[in-house]
């Protein structure tokens, strides 16, 4: 299996209500044998319409808080623990996000095989290490079956609340510290 084989398969899946919907499956992007995984909840608009991730005013300034830690987005492997976008950018139900996690997300972790996995939100950081109250455990490594996780605000929380951006570029900081020489 390859992740192109993989987006192929997520591109005509309907196996949950999710698909209904969808413009395009938003599968993720960037190198597949990236050292970073950024994982975030949910396509939004601009992703359906284009079915890149992180695109929008968020992906935005998640560019701008990558390139503030001296990386570059190319680097990453970007991605959502659903590939389609919930109505009205509602969050993902627990049975969407654990199909959409046992179909796709778990293989594109075990075939990309990053150093770490930075997890954006509540929503992702719930869904993959089982921890909520991102106000408490951003910046914190987990491990969990053999992989390292990293919980981060979500770049969207940064825009309602100016007042995260400068812990989420220190968090940013500390996981580009997983792939340092």
């Amino acid at each position: 299996m390859t992740l192109e084989n993989l987006c192929k398969i997520a591109d005509e899946c309907t196996e949950c209500p999710l698909h209904e919907n969808r413009t395009n499956g938003v599968f993720g992007e960037g190198p597949a044998d990236s050292r970073i995984m950024l994982v975030g909840e949910a396509p939004g608009r601009m992703e359906d319409e284009t079915g890149r991730p992180f695109i929008g005013s968020s992906g935005k300034l998640l560019s701008e808080i990558i390139e503030s830690a001296g990386m570059d987005r190319s680097e990453f492997y970007i991605t959502s623990i659903v590939k389609c976008r919930p109505p009205e950018n509602r969050k993902p139900k627990k049975p969407e996000y654990s199909k959409c996690m046992e179909l796709y997300l778990h293989k594109q972790i075990e075939l990309i095989n990053p150093d770490i996995i930075g997890l954006l939100g509540n929503s992702a950081t719930h869904a993959l290490i089982g921890k909520s109250s991102i106000k408490q455990i951003h910046g914190k490594t987990y491990e969990r079956d053999g992989r390292k996780y990293m919980a981060l605000f979500h770049p969207a929380a940064a825009l309602y609340s100016r007042k995260l951006l400068p812990q989420l570029k220190e968090d940013m900081l500390a996981l580009k510290m997983f792939v340092e020489p």
